[in-house]
């Protein structure tokens, strides 16, 4: 029998998470400008930007599809959300302001962007293991490697300010 996983509300969830990535990069820009740190925030919101279009695309799409996998116990559901819990910006927009008013450098910036970037990692690889269809796999894989390339570019100027 197969059981619904609620793949709309784990999508909800990412959706959640690129923006307040979206709104720490803002925030951050706005803290540290004028400069090029505060380009380089400025660029990974715009890239935030895109990433939450793509999943609201995909929630579009599962909204509309049937579940498919088997899940009794929501498991899977109830793992998700946990996981989104972990995030350094899990209470959304305040917890991201109330952060970023305790960050005094640019390497402390540095520093909580590389967590949420590898935060949100570790949630994208969980639900793209969740997914079910190959296309929304795919294009999950294609946000991890985007967010990767975040966490490597931020650390690549974390190391050379330290």
């Amino acid at each position: 029998m197969i059981y619904p996983f609620n793949a709309a509300e784990a999508f909800k969830i990412a959706i959640a998470l690129e923006e307040n990535g979206l709104r720490f990069y803002r925030r951050a820009a706005e803290k540290f400008a004028p400069g090029p740190i505060a380009d380089l925030f400025t660029s990974l919101a715009q890239e935030e930007a895109i990433h939450k279009a793509s999943f609201s695309k995909f929630l579009t799409d599962v909204s509309t599809g049937e579940p498919t996998v088997y899940d009794p116990d929501n498991e899977l559901d109830d793992y998700l959300k946990m996981m989104a819990g972990l995030n350094v910006f899990k209470d959304g927009a305040a917890e991201v302001d109330r952060l970023l008013s305790e960050v005094d450098s640019v390497q402390g910036a540095l520093k909580l962007a590389m967590s949420f970037e590898k935060d949100s990692i570790v949630f994208f690889v969980q639900l793209k293991s969740s997914s079910e269809a190959a296309a929304d796999k795919m294009s999950v894989d294609k946000l991890i490697l985007e967010e990767a390339k975040h966490l490597r570019k931020l650390a690549r100027i974390y190391n050379a300010l330290v």
